[in-house]
């Protein structure tokens, strides 16, 4: 199956928050997304609202409740108190929890899984308590005794940090020795028994390598590369784009 496409919404939430209006519309790019053939949305509500804001979550979720009940909702963050409330109030499909700093302007590395494997151990386990699927943030390199502890916890899937592979864009000997760590990163992942998602700077020039790699990859989350497209080509049109990237036939 060709991994599915979760638009992320946060930097359209960015450009709205610029002014005090109602534009651009998170809720109307989100349903033009979905109606595109995007298989689920995500968000990042930070603490200090600069992107997505609390009060986006509800609309969200009815939106995908009522007319793509096909559809995912994916919430992700660091699980302090307040993020648990919200995915406790909102019931995502899909929790992807990730180690961000609330100072930190964008996720930019996996969990340390052997220092924090108390801490997940237990978000982990309220999460599945409330019958949802949990995604954990990885770093792309191969670290068996890592994963396993991610497994250990109870994580349904890692989501793996593609940053640096997007970093690369020009520098393609590069970009191809990083899309074979991920791949390799990924082998293991499914040898423990995990799924692996993908997210961060990714493109429709840099997806069908990764995806070609790993052929397998259920998920990928997009948001800044897939906004900046839409500038260019429009939602919907850009939301196929991505779809055909990932091995969509739409």
């Amino acid at each position: 199956m060709p991994a599915k496409l979760s638009v992320n919404l946060n930097a359209i939430a960015m450009l709205r928050n610029r002014r005090d209006l109602p534009w651009p519309s998170v809720i109307g790019l989100g349903r033009i997304a979905l109606e595109a053939g995007a298989s689920g949305l995500t968000v990042h509500p930070r603490p200090d609202q600069r992107h997505i804001r609390f009060s986006d979550l509800a609309p969200i979720r009815t939106l995908i409740d009522s007319a793509f009940p096909e559809a995912e909702f994916n919430i992700e963050g660091f699980p302090e108190d307040n993020f648990m409330r919200l995915v406790e109030e909102h019931r995502p499909e899909q929790v992807t929890l990730v180690p961000d700093d609330p100072s930190q302007a964008t996720s930019d590395h996996g969990w340390d899984f052997r220092k924090n494997r108390a801490l997940l151990g237990d978000i982990v386990g309220r999460l599945k308590k409330l019958g949802l699927r949990v995604s954990v943030f990885a770093d792309g390199t191969p670290d068996r005794e890592a994963l396993t502890i991610a497994k250990e916890v109870g994580a349904d899937r890692i989501e793996l940090y593609t940053g640096p592979y997007g970093g690369c864009y020009a520098n393609p000997a590069e970009e191809a020795r990083i899309v074979e760590e991920l791949g390799e990163t990924a082998d293991i992942a499914f040898e423990l028994g995990l799924g692996v998602n993908a997210g961060h700077d990714l493109t429709v020039a840099n997806l069908p390598a990764l995806v070609a790699r790993i052929p397998r990859l259920a998920e990928v989350s997009i948001g800044h590369g897939l906004t900046a497209d839409a500038l260019e080509y429009g939602m919907a049109e850009t939301v196929r784009r991505f779809c055909r990237a990932c091995g969509q036939d739409i």
